[in-house]
């Protein structure tokens, strides 16, 4: 019988940390936060929930609160997600050097996980040290060779350091793998800007603009492109509306014709 109430009870947990799941990838963490703490209530030292709940609370910008339960978390479990979660916590909260040790206690575990190779390498390239950046993100492209986040963010590392040509490859990697990612659309652009391309550039961000018709910024270099390419009452058009969007944008629209 107490057999039977503990499966129940089990059973109930595991149907609201999926709601809770749900909430987080619907960007509606203060959901996600109430459900978790509901499991938590009746199980302090629930692995699932509390991993959950430092999402909540970094998506909050309350990751101050975060840190302790996820510290308790990882010590206890040894689990990398809870590792990640706690290095991006400390992240937010200013401590660069404990997110660092937390992120290279989680790269070494075994299955390894995925995001914390992305965090180690966000990290690291933020703290300009690139060539550990990119030793990191490519081991990362090899434990998951279809997560295009990891490709992208190989890209601006790449970028960052002049290999131009090693970017473009993580760039068009990452949009073989999604052809909507807005990162790999901009990086990739940029790169082909720069390359004086912009026949390649424009058609990029008019894919960027098709995926969203609010990216303002695509719709300036897409504006920048075709006034390189000749087509200038289109490019006018797209400067117009997009220095009306705001101060900002006014700025690059004016930018983008002077320097065409």
């Amino acid at each position: 019988m107490q057999t039977g109430l503990q499966t129940e009870r089990q059973r109930a947990q595991a149907e609201v940390l999926q709601r809770a799941r749900g909430a987080i990838q619907s960007d509606r963490p203060a959901d996600a936060e109430r459900l978790t703490r509901e499991v938590l209530a009746a199980n302090a030292g629930h692995l699932e929930a509390t991993k959950i709940l430092g999402y909540a609370l970094v998506m909050q910008d309350r990751a101050d609160e975060a840190i302790a339960p996820l510290e308790k978390a990882a010590r206890a479990s040894r689990d990398p997600e809870a590792e990640t979660q706690l290095a991006i916590a400390l992240r937010h909260s200013g401590d660069n050097d404990k997110s660092l040790l937390w992120l290279k206690r989680a790269v070494k575990r075994t299955p390894p996980f995925a995001a914390a190779f992305h965090e180690l390498g966000y990290l690291l390239f933020s703290l300009q040290r690139y060539g550990e950046a990119i030793d990191v993100l490519k081991q990362g492209v090899a434990v998951a060779p279809m997560m295009p986040e990891m490709s992208v963010q190989l890209g601006f590392v790449s970028n960052a350091v002049g290999d131009h040509a090693g970017a473009a490859a993580s760039f068009s990697h990452a949009l073989v793998i999604n052809p909507a990612n807005p990162d790999a659309l901009h990086g990739f652009g940029i790169l082909l800007m720069n390359k004086g391309d912009y026949r390649r550039a424009a058609e990029l961000y008019r894919r960027a603009v098709s995926v969203n018709p609010d990216d303002t910024v695509a719709r300036v270099r897409l504006g920048h492109c075709l006034l390189e390419l000749g087509d200038r009452d289109a490019a006018h058009a797209l400067l117009r509306a997009a220095s009306g969007r705001g101060a900002e944008f006014y700025g690059q629209a004016l930018q983008a014709l002077v320097s065409s």
